[in-house]
């Protein structure tokens, strides 16, 4: 109830500032009145589908609560905008009375509102819903040994297997990476949103990951809230291999070690995440130091325990417009390589989406990573 509530409120302030204002319009009026009742009520359905018996029926309920839950962010954002622009056209008129017509600037905008906000879910949703990229990415090593130049990994991240993404989206994530003919496969965590039960027939295609040292996986934030410990054992059952504060050597002197999800010890003591411990006992030979972690805020410890990269994710890039703007007030990086003292760090968009089936301005990739010799 206090979520409905919440919601009514703020579609309320929508309602009032942008509904009175289509006057001259009456069918997009009609419309948009109609939508906002719509979004008012399927938007926290959407948030809470998982309490219905039927999984049917809850993930038709979560698709269409997501949409509106995606479509109603657009117009609150733009909303406020509007109010900005609304203001500074007030302050024009008093200092110019006769420059314009505040009717036409107040209908015009909420006009552009509606529409820019129908656009924005409508593209957005193309974008989450095709199969991601392949973005290539360089990243040079110093004294990287002559065996590994070249050395491919294909990272995916942030797929969010749950009520819109199911099977079918993750095999065709799977059958884009296998054409990449890598050299291993890194699953940088946020794999699912729901529990081992509901979704292992949708996660099976992991199982078909080829490359040839393997698949390997990090815990994100959200397989602790869909019971981490179910998980792991279903994905190294796939044959995915988990790392858990550990590491594995892999041929000409790579390490590569991976850490539970930085916020993991709030929810068990035993994963709380620690690249130190990832990285002991590995071999004095070591050539190149790999790190997986899902959180790019794990950087810091990463470069002080000695890592050359860290593979990460969690961001999504901010998802669409605007968030990822606000991503740098929680993250140190939102996407792309970026370098912190000796460690490279690099953050994928994601190759699914969260919440909302919608990507705008922050497109899902398949990253395809080679290392290189620094020049």
């Amino acid at each position: 109830m206090p979520l409905f509530l919440f919601s009514l409120l703020l579609h309320a302030y929508l309602g009032v500032r942008l509904i009175p204002a289509l006057a001259a319009w009456p069918v997009v009026q009609m419309l948009l009145g109609l939508s906002l009742l719509a979004s008012m009520v399927l938007m926290p359905m959407g948030l809470t589908a998982r309490r219905i018996k039927s999984p049917v029926l809850a993930d038709r309920v979560a698709w269409t609560g997501m949409v509106f839950m995606g479509l109603f962010s657009s117009l609150f954002v733009l909303t406020l905008l509007r109010e900005l622009a609304l203001l500074g056209g007030w302050l024009w008129l008093l200092a110019q009375p006769t420059a314009f017509s505040w009717p036409v600037l107040s209908a015009g905008s909420a006009a552009a509102v509606a529409l820019l906000g129908l656009l924005m879910t409508f593209f957005g949703f193309f974008n989450a819903r095709r199969t991601a990229a392949v973005v290539r990415v360089d990243v040079p090593i110093a004294g990287l040994p002559a065996a590994l130049h070249g050395f491919a990994i294909a990272q995916i991240s942030d797929i969010h297997v749950g009520p819109t993404i199911k099977r079918g989206y993750l095999q065709a994530i799977v059958d884009v990476v296998n054409q990449l003919q890598v050299d291993m496969v890194a699953v940088t965590g946020d794999l699912v949103d729901g529990t081992v039960a509901d979704l292992a027939p949708h996660v099976a295609p992991l199982a078909g990951l080829s490359s040839v040292h393997g698949t390997y996986f990090v815990t994100g934030n959200h397989e602790y809230y869909s019971g981490v410990h179910a998980w792991i054992l279903e994905l190294n059952r796939l044959g995915v291999r988990v790392l858990m504060n550990e590491h594995v050597v892999l041929p000409h002197g790579l390490v590569l070690a991976g850490v539970a999800d930085w916020s993991a010890g709030h929810f068990d003591s035993t994963h709380r995440s620690d690249p130190h411990a990832a990285l002991a006992g590995a071999p004095a030979a070591t050539t190149v130091k790999l790190l997986l972690a899902h959180q790019p805020r794990s950087a810091v410890e990463a470069e002080k325990a000695g890592f050359d990269l860290q593979l990460s994710g969690h961001t999504h890039g901010g998802q669409f417009w605007p968030w990822g703007f606000f991503v740098r007030f929680q993250q140190p990086f939102t996407a792309g390589l970026n370098r912190l003292e000796n460690l490279w760090i690099y953050t994928s968009r994601g190759t699914g989406y969260w919440g909302p089936p919608k990507r705008f301005g922050a497109p899902s990739e398949i990253t395809h990573l080679r290392l290189v010799p620094a020049q």
